[in-house]
């Protein structure tokens, strides 16, 4: 007959087997995920943005969640490719340029466009989210997407040619990251040369293009102030359009998580996260215009009067965007809600 005492050891040893099997398995994480991306591992996009985002992720699963970001297509392919590549399920997450695979995202081109955004970084985020599930789901069917932002706007980096003036564009190339950035840069009178953005800097070292239509936050990575010599921009950091982005993940995946697992994805994918975003976004831009500064480039910030002979130049830029969706959706309804929504959002 078994003691008093070996009982309750024996038992003391059942129950804390368990436990130590719940230990071992938090350890070993429950699922687990690539992001891939296009930039490289200094970007601010990797650093401050997406390395922060999957740590918040992972700690707040417990370890239940993995995030593995592979930078700068460590994975294989070309950027126009990510998109395709989540939604196949080649990688489970991509960060993307949505101008990368032209015409699968025209919905979400009106908040690209000039004079829709001007400067506002967080409102845009917020407005998209705002107007996601009403008016701009339908593009992204293939994908589930966790979000969607902007960056601090289109500005002009040239090469060697100070531009003040519309007149001024005419006649050189510029490089565009999609087709609202092409529509802006004809409506310069420029001709757009479409290419990702790492490949830059050897376009501008090899005149292939005279300037670029680009933030300031992909000088420090592309290390831009070694080929150009002006970055210019309207006041109030006003810019020329900005270009969208997601973080999406494939579809399939993520109808396999636990709802307690898509709860936190989506709870540090929300509003207080798109205002983060904005700032990390903004911090990088000054960051980087006061970097070319240094270096001896001249920043540019053109007079009210100057933006306002450009923004004159580019208002039919919406006018032909709305007309080239004829017949897909009510473009010109899209234009008036992405407007109210910004400035029921502007910070």
């Amino acid at each position: 007959m078994i003691g008093r005492r070996q009982f309750l050891a024996a038992t003391a040893g059942a129950v804390a087997l368990p436990a130590y099997l719940r230990r071992a398995w938090a350890q070993t994480p429950e699922v687990e995920l690539k992001l891939h991306h296009f930039l490289g591992p200094k970007a601010p996009a990797h650093s401050k943005m997406l390395e922060p985002w999957a740590k918040a992720i992972q700690d707040d699963s417990g370890g239940r969640v993995k995030i593995e970001l592979f930078p700068a297509m460590s994975l294989g392919g070309a950027p126009p490719q990510l998109f395709r590549q989540v939604a196949d399920g080649v990688v489970d997450i991509v960060w993307t340029v949505n101008g990368y695979t032209p015409g699968l995202f025209p919905r979400s081109e009106v908040f690209e466009l000039p004079t829709v955004f001007t400067n506002d970084i967080a409102a845009t985020n917020l407005a998209m989210r705002d107007l996601f599930d009403s008016h701009l789901a339908q593009d992204f069917a293939d994908v589930h997407v966790l979000f969607l932002h902007v960056h601090a706007g289109q500005a002009l980096q040239m090469a060697s040619k100070l531009v003040r003036t519309p007149d001024d564009t005419k006649g050189l190339k510029l490089r565009v990251p999609g087709p609202t950035g092409n529509a802006v840069v004809e409506a310069m009178g420029a001709t757009p040369v479409t290419m990702p953005v790492p490949d830059l800097p050897q376009a501008l070292s090899t005149n292939a293009v005279d300037g670029a239509l680009i933030p300031w936050e992909i000088i420090p990575a592309l290390q831009l102030f070694e080929s150009t010599q002006y970055q210019i921009e309207g006041p109030a950091n006003n810019r020329f359009g900005t270009t969208t982005f997601q973080v999406s993940m494939n579809k399939a995946r993520w109808e396999a998580l636990p709802d307690d697992l898509k709860e936190i994805f989506t709870k540090h994918s929300g509003e207080d996260w798109l205002r983060e975003v904005a700032s990390i976004w903004r911090s990088a831009d000054d960051f980087g215009i006061n970097m070319a500064v240094e270096k001896g480039n001249e920043h540019i910030v053109l007079t009210d009067a100057e933006m306002g002979a450009f923004n004159t130049v580019l208002a039919p830029v919406v006018d032909r965007w709305v007309e080239e969706q004829q017949g897909k959706f009510d473009a010109a309804a899209l234009v008036e809600a992405a407007r109210g929504a910004l400035a029921a959002r502007k910070s």
